[in-house]
């Protein structure tokens, strides 16, 4: 007959035991940001579409269960590192904004920065906005970036409409066709990065789009 204090020594190490049990079948724990900044890269470089999830958990370290846990399905991580880039390569143009006293002087900045970013050895050349939805066969994802590089030329437009109010710009400024130059110039900039062109020669196109810039 086993007595009492042999019943609870024994029961003790079951679940001593169970919980080792437990321990041995959790998914490998792992850096949620740094898996997010590898899939950013991945996305970035070879776009949505080319991305696989078997991609993904080789680049992030994870295997699908726990890559499906942590970030959702493969749009929704997607969408999250969208989010991640505007926060960080991608600030630019907000940073820009927000920070020059002029939409001229803000334009200059972008395009001086853009030149910069983009041919920066240290990620994927260009932009991500720009270029991950590039053959995509989802509208969703298509939308999502279509409405962002929208939303950057109507800030963009905005800031020059108030520019012309307050004298700093012409009054005939057409800020709408203006502003959509910008947004054309830094997208082209983008995949003229992409094609191979330095700094330098970014740096030489942005040189020439300030030269039509009006003045107040």
């Amino acid at each position: 007959m086993v007595n009492a204090q042999e019943a609870d020594r024994q029961t003790v190490e079951a679940k001593a035991q169970a919980k080792v049990s437990r321990s041995r079948g959790r998914p490998r724990s792992f850096d949620r940001a740094t898996a997010l900044e590898k899939a950013l890269m991945a996305f970035w470089e070879h776009g949505y579409e080319a991305t696989s999830v078997s991609d993904l958990t080789r680049i992030m370290g994870i295997g699908t269960p726990s890559l499906y846990a942590a970030f959702g399905d493969k749009r929704t991580l997607f969408e999250e590192v969208v989010r991640v880039y505007l926060d960080t390569h991608g600030a630019l143009g907000d940073r820009a904004l927000a920070e020059e006293p002029t939409a001229r002087a803000a334009v200059e900045r972008m395009l001086r920065e853009a030149a910069a970013e983009y041919t920066d050895p240290a990620h994927p050349y260009g932009c991500l906005v720009a270029h991950a939805a590039t053959n995509s066969t989802s509208p969703e994802v298509e939308q999502l970036l279509r409405e962002r590089r929208n939303a950057n030329i109507a800030a963009l437009e905005s800031r020059i409409r108030a520019d012309v109010a307050a004298g700093r710009l012409p009054a005939g400024t057409d800020a709408a066709a203006l502003a959509r130059h910008t947004g054309a110039m830094i997208q082209g900039m983008s995949q003229q990065a992409r094609d191979g062109a330095s700094r330098a020669e970014l740096e030489s196109l942005a040189e020439i789009a300030m030269a039509i810039w009006p003045r107040g």
